[in-house]
């Protein structure tokens, strides 16, 4: 039989234990590295990083999709920093210039994204079709490129998706 004294002093022990490691408990944040190892406790989950911003990528073929007519739309090709827009007739078989310029790419995912090309008046000079216009504004939004093209006073609004 075990001494009286001797489980009170064991029950004493132990609470003692639990009262000092519950005042004493650090949260796994506060913990070192080592300690959460030594505890089996795990760490804590990091952050996510944010993603960087992606600006929209533009480059690429693009085709109207909002022309009238089945056998006739505008087609454009945009690299880094140009773009070139065509009408396109008889079903393909015919191309003609409207807009060759320049332009800076975004550098943001702002929509929509809205930027004025330069004209390229060495490649534009002597096409019947194109543009005389110093700057035309294009903006991307949802997927989709869009610019005005006016041609005997009419006004009408291009619409493009990739191809």
């Amino acid at each position: 039989m075990i001494p009286k004294k001797a489980l009170v002093a064991v029950a004493a022990a132990g609470a003692i234990v639990v009262l000092l490691a519950g005042c004493s408990t650090l949260s796994t944040s506060e913990k070192t590295p080592e300690a959460v190892r030594a505890t089996g406790a795990s760490s804590p989950t990091p952050s996510p990083t944010p993603e960087a911003v992606k600006p929209p990528e533009l480059a690429g073929e693009w085709k109207q999709n909002n022309s009238a007519s089945a056998d006739g739309w505008m087609t454009a090709t945009i690299t880094a920093n140009t773009i070139t827009a065509n009408f396109v007739t008889n079903g393909g078989d015919t191309t003609s210039l409207f807009w060759a310029g320049s332009f800076t790419p975004p550098s943001d995912d702002s929509s929509p994204y809205v930027w004025t090309s330069s004209r390229d008046e060495a490649a534009t000079e002597s096409a019947l079709l194109a543009s005389t216009d110093a700057t035309k504004d294009f903006s991307y939004e949802d997927s989709e490129i869009s610019f005005p093209v006016t041609i005997a006073g009419s006004t009408a609004t291009v619409r493009m998706s990739r191809e």
